[in-house]
């Protein structure tokens, strides 16, 4: 049997009874982020298939008696609340929401999550109050109750209750155990316990509670997902806010890669920091705009927690912590650095991509592990960093440091180990041996030791082998997902300028004809011309083969602003060539002896080590599939 603390809002004091009282007198807020009932911590039993709840069908009584007002936080500031925000148009709601505006009214947001639940566009058949009314009578309605277990798809998930008093636990219970009877197909799904308990706080009995986490789990809008119902979904999503803290929380990632053997683990606690660790008062914040706006909104608030973990300086020492544990704790303690307000304002401040374009990167992470085997829940796997500590060998860089290289490419491909494709100190220094060896991987990552000790390279999300389509004519390929680095003296990266900027870029209009892609000179030390004057806007085509893994920042979904915007990367027999526009992050000759590197509009980075280097080792890498 598994025992898991609580950790709850609030503290003894303040009223009892339904919604008026509460709203009159609410209790005090700690801030501690445990709730407790008397002197003692409550502790929630997760059952394993052997262990049971006695469950009765007379033990929820009506309206508001499923939480302990007492200990219900404080509504944060008086609000002026609109009259008709029940008839508001939705772009009207979200506005509100954001803002907190029935914040200090629990009959309100009663009224409002039963409003948008049920605007939301589920399956056809999906099962509503009266099915559980049916369902819940037949296995608790017989007299002197009866014992069921927790389904199968919940043993080891948390199960905070926030401040749910003992009938609300039992009605907690009672729901999660119909939920498992009349959805089979859910095999995992974490969050679910903490969006009933949350749920429950605002639904007149358990029936309109059981309907509307049922109308969540059934929705079927396109490119939208509310809950997580299988380990391989949930997996994904992990790996896809693993891809974007990468993308947008660079310095935190950063500390999180150095303190840690394994990212991916630390990233996979991401739904547990809004659905378990935050504050009551946090949490319910969270779910008014969750259920107006769906899953994206998790990743921001999610990410912004990130960045403010950062800013806190809670693990500035990352040798010898526990970045997982300080990463809870901060959240946990998260009214001690930032208000709910500032939060969201800073959530909201993050600039993502489109839901289609997550949408697409959660469905490539999926695939990748469906590739890997990774389907159900298993004992603890290395799903990140699958670099080998015992066995991986570079001539160019130590094991810690393609540990932290490895931690910046997408998570779908960080899954897999290092392959050596191509090496200078083995295969010579030809240009047509670089290319036999690496065409037929996708992506690579390309390491280079100069002379002087300096250690740069680039992550390349396309095959070599695209630079024969555009025949004699030498033109730039790749897609947005393609980065150029520096290891030593100092690790940094630098990414494609539309993941720092994405309001720079429009999505693509249907009718829009799309232009041809821009072509480098030919001759790699050279710079690509400036765009032409008479084109403010260009769109450059990037085929996307059959099955491929890099759906995701594809530059064919965005008008951009030149033509120099998405100059990846480039070959020909006169050498190779990595960024460009204004200049280029790396260009290399035929010999692949002599190099140059300079500030580019593609990656707006700096010269990446000496301008003019010699370069003493190349490697390039790829990924174990097999």
């Amino acid at each position: 049997m598994l025992q898991v603390g609580l950790n709850l809002p609030g503290s003894p004091g303040g009223a009892a009874g339904g919604f008026p009282r509460a709203e009159r007198d609410g209790g005090e807020d700690t801030g501690t982020g445990r709730e407790e009932f008397g002197s003692s911590p409550v502790t929630i039993v997760v059952t394993s298939e052997a262990d049971s709840w006695d469950t009765d069908a007379s033990s929820c009584a009506g309206c508001g008696q499923f939480v302990d007002w007492d200990r219900m936080p404080d509504p944060q500031r008086p609000a002026q609340i609109p009259q008709d925000i029940l008839s508001k148009p939705q772009k009207e709601l979200k506005k509100l929401a954001r803002e907190g505006c029935w914040a200090t009214s629990h009959a309100l947001r009663a009224r409002l999550y039963h409003q948008l639940i049920q605007q939301v566009s589920c399956r056809l058949i999906t099962p509503d109050a009266l099915v559980y009314r049916d369902v819940a009578s037949r296995l608790f309605g017989k007299p002197g109750g009866s014992s069921h277990p927790l389904p199968e798809f919940l043993e080891g998930c948390p199960m905070p209750t926030y401040c749910l008093n003992p009938e609300g636990v039992t009605a907690l219970k009672k729901i999660l155990i119909c939920v498992g009877n009349l959805f089979p197909d859910i095999t995992y799904s974490p969050i679910l316990p903490s969006l009933v308990a949350l749920l429950l706080h605002y639904s007149e009995d358990e029936a309109q509670c059981f309907e509307s986490i049922s109308r969540l789990l059934a929705s079927n809008a396109p490119h939208t997902s509310y809950i997580d119902q299988s380990f391989l979904a949930h997996q994904a999503s992990c790996m896809t806010f693993g891809d974007l803290a990468n993308k947008h929380c660079p310095a935190a990632h950063k500390l999180i890669a150095s303190a840690s053997e394994n990212v991916f683990e630390v990233y996979s606690e991401w739904l547990s920091w809004l659905f378990h660790d935050l504050p009551f008062a946090y949490a319910i914040r969270v779910l008014d705009v969750f259920l107006l706006e769906g899953q994206k909104v998790l990743y921001r608030i999610a990410l912004a927690l990130l960045k403010q973990f950062r800013l806190s300086g809670s693990s500035a020492e990352p040798e010898g912590t526990d970045i997982k544990a300080d990463l809870q704790a901060f959240v946990q303690n998260i009214a001690e650095h930032v208000t709910v307000d500032k939060l969201l304002e800073r959530a909201f401040g993050i600039r993502l991509f489109s839901r289609k374009e997550i949408w697409l990167l959660q469905m490539a992470n999926r695939k990748a592990l469906m590739e890997r085997g990774i389907t159900m829940v298993q004992s603890r796997q290395p799903f990140h960093l699958a670099v080998d500590m015992q066995n991986f060998s570079s001539s160019i860089v130590t094991t810690q440091e393609m540990r932290l290289v490895w931690s910046w490419i997408p998570e779908r491909f960080s899954l897999f180990p290092p392959l050596l494709l191509f090496s200078t100190s083995q295969d010579g220094c030809s240009l047509q041996r670089f290319y036999t060896c690496c065409e037929g991987y996708e992506p690579t990552v390309l390491l280079i030791q100069t002379t002087e000790g300096e250690v740069c390279g680039a992550f390349l999300s396309s095959d070599w082998s695209e630079r024969k389509k555009s025949g004699a004519t030498s033109a730039f390929f790749g897609t947005g997902e393609c980065f150029v680095f520096t290891v030593r003296p100092e690790a940094e990266r630098y990414e494609w300028v539309f993941i720092k900027q994405p309001e720079l870029a429009k999505a693509v209009p249907r009718s829009r004809q799309r232009s041809p892609s821009p072509s480098p000179d030919s001759r790699p030390g050279s710079c690509p011309g400036s765009p032409s004057s008479s084109s403010s806007r260009l769109t450059v085509p990037t085929p996307l083969r059959k099955g491929r893994l890099s759906p995701f920042l594809a530059v064919r979904h965005f008008l951009l602003p030149s033509k120099t915007a998405s100059m990846f990367m480039s070959g020909s027999r006169e050498g190779i060539v990595i960024g460009g526009g204004g200049g280029q992050a790396l260009s290399l000759d035929a010999d692949l002896l002599w190099g140059h590197t300079e500030h580019c509009e593609t990656f707006d980075n700096p010269p990446l080590c000496q301008e003019d280097f010699k370069v003493q080792l190349l490697e390039v890498w790829g990924f174990q599939s097999a």
